[in-house]
């Protein structure tokens, strides 16, 4: 048997039975007990492998893998709820834009940087970049996916600017560094791999990055920058 097949096996007996007792009393006949007289000896001997009628498991082969289990089992359901995405019927295309890069901006797989340009609640225009990764952790989602609130740039985002009162603030954030006066425009630096963002619509923008328009009603315009980082963990 090599290993993956005894992982199998193991892991097949530690999802049947919810304590090692319980599994070494499977493997115990009611002659084993007529003749040894005592549960506690004939549990003893199947764990050494001298009585039992299956596979021989030891006690903390046994364990460890009930607990790996069940912190993998623990993981797998709070990764579900931490997804605020997740269950939604989402219609808009700027919400389901969301939604599909969520889990990987959560992980850190990819890095997200949202551009939104609409009209405040005073009827004012405001534009800006957001750090969707650092939203995520700063806030819930929840109001966002069930449309009970627009995503709206603020002063605190990466960048921020009312076209009315021609007011203008950038932030670095955990994952960008604001570059604001090269020359060219504003330029976000990620710092995972120290990979330059250039969120010029004229300009390619930058190593292992795409720019990706949606097409959405909720906004006078909307575009999401991806970017991957190469850097090893």
């Amino acid at each position: 048997m090599d290993q993956d097949d005894g992982l199998t096996a193991v892991d097949n007996i530690v999802t049947q039975f919810n304590t090692y007792e319980d599994f070494l009393d499977s493997q115990i006949t009611t002659v084993d007990l007529f003749y040894l007289e005592d549960e506690g000896l004939a549990r003893q001997l199947v764990e050494l492998g001298y009585r039992g009628t299956g596979e021989v498991v030891k006690r903390e082969d046994f364990e460890s893998r009930k607990a790996a289990i069940e912190i993998a089992r623990l993981a797998e359901r709070t990764q579900k709820k931490t997804l605020t995405s997740a269950g939604k019927n989402l219609q808009e295309n700027f919400l389901r834009a969301l939604a599909v890069r969520e889990e990987d901006n959560r992980n850190g797989k990819v890095s997200s940087v949202i551009f939104i340009r609409d009209r405040n609640s005073h009827g004012q225009e405001i534009s800006g970049y957001i750090d969707y990764a650092h939203r995520l952790k700063s806030e819930d989602f929840e109001v966002y996916f069930t449309g009970k609130k627009r995503l709206l740039p603020r002063s605190t985002d990466l960048s921020f600017y009312n076209w009315d009162s021609q007011v203008a603030v950038w932030n670095s954030t955990p994952n960008y560094q604001v570059i604001a006066d090269n020359p060219e425009g504003l330029l976000f630096k990620y710092k995972r791999d120290r990979k330059i963002l250039n969120v010029d619509p004229k300009a390619l923008p930058g190593d292992n990055s795409t720019r990706i328009p949606i097409q959405t009603e909720l906004y006078i315009q909307a575009v999401i920058f991806d970017h991957v980082s190469r850097r090893k963990t």
